[in-house]
């Protein structure tokens, strides 16, 4: 008899099929699809999804799954006809920013591992003769990208997973989702109740709907897209027939927001250079009032929308002047507040998990993952940007997500530099100090809500001031958007006199009771149980050694611990893992409180002459806290620095933000005080080879690779990933992530570009910045670690090879001795 859970999918479009496939290969038979549509056509985004697959993105991860959904789709047929057409890829550009930017996306392609190159005009006409080569600048070709027949892959895909033991069932509405204690217990239906162990959501836009049925939040918008036909163009006669349907290469105008494909001998033009349609799911087509189901997915066309993109279509691809639309349709699909996918189980009723929000391009990358997660508890692809709890709450309300959604819709094709904030909504989290910071020019970027200086223009005065050695070059245009030489001053006042940080948006966790410290400690892989007044860094990892997460834990009392973490998903591990019997209360703090760092070889200066307390290297010493009073506002100094200076981390209630702020700048006029952003933050934590989560280091990654080993203690017992460490030689790993110096002192590179070693493509970028301690570019890169210190290395920037070295890190201060003075 089966051991294996029972498991029911919603949803039997192009994601639920490839679930079931990928569980029953795994071996779990009690497998059940249900969709409210007839089988096999239901009626979702999958029945009329046009299918393009291009592979390549800024998100490795993205690209891995795409990558997985063209393998995969290409090995499937359905009685002997393809799943998948790999006619190519052709992005063009009609712009020099486009252009440009191709070559930028040709070097993520290298960095992912995907072919394709930058062509020109001439080339791009022979590839696709429609286009008229006259209108086009280039184009980037990628041979391996194709056309994904969904719904024949649906019916593959059931097939093979039916012939294992899963069954699929069509025309059963879901009622309500069943949970006893916590956890699901089955899926109610029209046609009764289907028992369940496992209950995973892949309904598309409906997903919102079904989340609710266990109080979920899903915070997708479903949005109307238009996708229309022509009539018969003479150029394609002949050129195709029903099996084949295509030859050309799929082809993106993402300048107007357009792509195109064939249809036997006719043109499918999808655009996104209309205005949003969010769609509410009232508003669909139901099937009560007609003889035949409607396809709740399709919305009637809406001519005037597409005026636009009809004219021009007809100026890129000339055969259109005398062709017609013949149909056309508004396609339901959806999208979220970043336009990345949701992924993840229910926090309150354990079982339920979705995976929505995934398009054809995504969806067996996807599904593998979700399968993963399901079997053996990890996704061997890493997915902190797919993970349904990456959101604060307030990304999570239906009118964030609305005009979020609708925004990204907007922008989709657009030209996106990796800096580049929400325009709107802003301002929805600021600090105690916002009111400070604007009066001081702050230039505000935006990161979950909040709003982080990145510069003060207060301080351009200075840059005139800076001795030569601490001059940045000029940079290119795209390095120098949402960039100013003020980064520079603000750098020079950290490392020569002393700079007062905005560090409040990083989240901060209280743990407390009488289990904290056994709770924190299975957890993490440093030893945390040090006396009360100590700091400690350490990590989350997976059970297979991946890095979850990087922390700071300060010991505030016997039974009180402050976590710093990198987001809500650490929140949401640690509130997973809480021991059953109340013995540990985890609270965010971060709302209520907010932090100042006080950093530089004055900090000392600054702060002692305001406190009563004993603030001395003696006193206070590295990696401790403790309990103080500045000015007479209660805060907790912890002494620790992420830009590898002398200083603290000042933490108090927000009440009292302000007045720290005011006191503390008043007290460091004397000193040179600056207030200081995020460019200068970013630059000097590279000097220093401080590691950022989530860019450097992901669950890919094992502690000793990502050059964090030293925070690993095998000998303090049993704590998560210890296990699958203990068969790892640190010494003997095999790739590495690794400094780099920039030859010319000048190219600055900013993260993904591929890195090559001995003429090959054998890494990617992971953080870059301007050193202005040293005067030179660095980054961050993975690469092999045969690549030792000296190696000379290239690294591809847009249309051009940059020289660079693997250098010894930190390049700054390797003894710490500024940090501990």
């Amino acid at each position: 008899m089966s051991t294996t859970p029972r498991v029911v999918i919603i949803g039997a479009g192009i994601v639920g099929a490839n679930l079931a496939d990928e569980l029953t290969s795994r071996g779990w038979n009690q497998v059940t699809v249900v969709d409210q549509g007839p089988l096999p056509l239901t009626g979702g985004s999958t029945s009329h999804a046009p299918g393009l697959v291009y592979q390549t993105g800024p998100s490795k991860t993205m690209t891995e799954f795409a990558t997985y959904t063209v393998e995969k789709l290409q090995g499937l047929d359905d009685d002997g006809d393809r799943c998948f057409n790999q006619v190519g890829g052709l992005e063009i550009a009609t712009t020099p920013e486009r252009f440009a930017d191709l070559h930028r996306k040709q070097g993520w392609a290298t960095s992912w591992g995907v072919p394709g190159e930058v062509i020109g005009p001439e080339e791009c006409a022979k590839l696709h003769p429609l286009l008229d080569a006259e209108k086009v600048l280039g184009g980037f070709h990628t041979p391996t990208d194709g056309l994904a027949k969904a719904a024949r892959a649906v019916v593959a895909l059931a097939r093979r997973s039916v012939a294992r033991g899963a069954r699929f069932r069509g025309a059963v509405t879901v009622t309500g989702i069943n949970h006893s204690h916590g956890r699901v217990t089955g899926v109610e239906t029209d046609h009764g109740e289907i028992p369940a162990d496992i209950v995973v959501s892949c309904a598309g836009f409906w997903g919102q709907a079904i989340g609710e049925m266990v109080g979920m939040t899903v915070p997708l918008l479903p949005m109307a897209h238009q996708y229309a036909k022509t009539d018969p163009l003479p150029e394609l006669a002949g050129r195709n027939d029903e099996r084949t349907e295509a030859n050309l290469p799929i082809l993106r105008h993402q300048d107007r927001d357009l792509y195109y494909r064939e249809h036997v001998d006719r043109l499918g033009i999808g655009t996104y250079a209309h205005r949003p349609i969010p769609v509410r799911l009232s508003d669909l087509p139901q099937d009560e009032e007609t003889s035949e189901r409607a396809m709740p997915s399709m919305l009637p066309f809406t001519e005037e929308d597409f005026a636009a993109s009809w004219e021009h279509s007809k100026r890129l691809l000339p055969a259109l002047e005398t062709a017609k639309v013949d149909t056309g349709f508004n396609g339901v699909f959806s999208f979220t507040p970043d336009g990345g996918p949701l992924v993840g189980e229910s926090s309150e009723v354990q079982g339920f998990w979705i995976a929505e929000a995934v398009w054809v391009t995504h969806s067996a990358g996807v599904a593998r993952s979700v399968a993963q997660l399901l079997v053996d508890g990890r996704s061997e692809v890493e997915l902190h940007g797919c993970d349904v709890h990456r959101f604060d709450e307030l990304e999570t309300a239906p009118d964030y997500v609305e005009e979020t959604s609708s925004r990204n819709f907007v922008e989709i094709y657009d030209v996106k530099h990796p800096l580049q904030p929400k325009f709107s909504p802003r301002e929805l989290r600021v600090s105690p100090f916002h009111a400070r910071q604007k009066e001081l020019g702050a230039v505000f970027l935006e990161a979950h809500g909040w709003e982080r200086p990145h510069w003060f223009e207060a301080n351009a005065a200075l840059v005139k001031d800076l001795p030569m050695e601490w001059q940045p070059p000029a940079r290119d245009t795209w390095s120098a958007m949402f960039h100013s030489p003020v980064a520079a001053v603000e750098a020079w006042k950290t490392r020569t006199a002393v700079a007062l940080y905005d560090m409040t948006s990083l989240k901060r966790l209280e743990v407390s009771g009488p289990g904290a410290l056994a709770f924190l400690d299975r957890l993490t892989t440093n030893k945390v149980d040090k006396s009360v007044g100590s700091v400690t860094y350490t990590l989350m990892l997976d059970e297979a050694g991946g890095v979850r997460s990087d922390l700071t834990v300060a010991r505030l009392g016997e039974q009180l611990f402050q976590v710093g973490a990198n987001g809500n998903l650490d929140h949401e591990h640690l509130r997973r893992n809480l021991p059953e019997d109340g013995g540990v209360v985890l609270r965010d703090i971060t709302g209520g409180t907010c932090c100042i760092g006080v950093w530089g070889p004055l900090a000392r200066d600054l702060v002692q002459p305001l406190s009563r307390d004993d603030l001395s290297h003696e006193g206070l010493k590295f990696f401790r806290c403790k309990q103080i009073h500045i000015a007479g506002i209660p805060v907790t100094a912890m002494r620790v620095s992420y830009v590898g200076e002398l200083g603290w981390e000042l933490y108090t209630s927000a009440e009292y933000g302000q007045r720290l702020w005011d006191v503390l700048f008043e007290a460091g006029r004397d000193l040179g005080v600056v207030a200081a952003g995020r460019a200068a933050f970013n630059s000097l934590r590279l000097e220093k080879g401080y590691r950022a989560w989530g860019a450097d280091m992901t669950t890919e990654h094992n502690p000793y690779e990502a050059g964090v080993g030293f925070a690993v203690r095998p000998q303090k017992g049993e704590f998560v990933g210890r296990d699958a460490l203990a068969g790892i030689e640190p010494d003997a790993v095999t790739r590495r992530l690794s400094c780099l110096t920039i030859d010319d002192g000048r190219s600055v590179v900013l993260g993904s570009e591929p890195v090559f070693v001995d003429g090959v493509p054998s890494g990617y970028v992971t953080s870059a910045a301007f050193a202005h301690t040293l005067g030179v570019p660095i980054a961050y890169a993975w690469l092999p670690a045969t690549a030792v210190v000296g190696t000379r290395v290239r690294i591809k920037y847009f249309d051009r090879m940059v020289d660079a070295t693997v250098a010894a890190e930190p390049l700054v201060d390797p003894d710490m001795h500024r940090i501990r003075r």
